[in-house]
């Protein structure tokens, strides 16, 4: 079940099933005794494991060559290219192919609510979102960022990519939505 869906049919059953809450603590109490909060707390935490797996599996490319088109560590990796690929082998999502495709395929956050697994953008090409990367923690992000250089981590606080930054976005399946992204790509099953 998709997060959004999740929570929605939880606020649901609490405000179909049960007197108006006097309290938060009412409300918590509901949700504990009806199991909900233990299955809360699960689906938060596969969430964080799957950010998790993703910016491991990230880190295991370093080093792999950029290649303009490339989408795989045996063809190397352009910048959407790597995106693309560490989303769908770690979590089964298949993103849009192209920088601006994923950040239109993707929900806008603010810049202080990254989280590692976010997606963020550059303007490296004197036009909007041509560059993504993988925002890793601690102001960092991996990407493959140019011919001749490699996947590597590098500091959002560079003067070089403090000007250049777009945007961050967060991957996240719209509810109402069905199973897909905008632009067909299919929604992941939690595990």
């Amino acid at each position: 079940m998709r997060i959004p869906a999740l929570l929605s049919s939880l606020l649901i059953a609490a405000s179909v099933h049960a007197a108006p809450a006097e309290s938060p603590d009412d409300l918590n109490r509901f949700l504990n005794d009806k199991g909900l909060l233990s299955q809360m707390d699960q689906v938060r935490q596969r969430v964080t494991n799957k950010a998790s797996d993703l910016v491991v599996n990230a880190l295991g490319f370093l080093g792999v060559p950029y290649q303009m088109g490339g989408n795989s560590v045996e063809t190397g990796f352009d910048c959407s290219g790597f995106v693309k690929a560490m989303y769908e082998q770690t979590v089964g999502l298949i993103l849009p192919r192209k920088a601006e495709q994923q950040a239109a395929a993707t929900q806008h956050i603010d810049r202080t609510e990254l989280q590692p697994g976010d997606l963020v953008f550059f303007n490296t090409l004197r036009r909007a979102f041509s560059h993504v990367g993988i925002y890793i923690g601690d102001g960092k992000f991996i990407h493959s960022p140019k011919p001749g250089a490699q996947v590597r981590v590098e500091s959002m606080g560079v003067s070089y990519w403090s000007h250049r930054f777009d945007g961050a976005r967060r991957v996240v399946t719209p509810s109402g939505s069905g199973n897909a992204l905008p632009g067909g790509a299919a929604e992941p099953a939690l595990r």
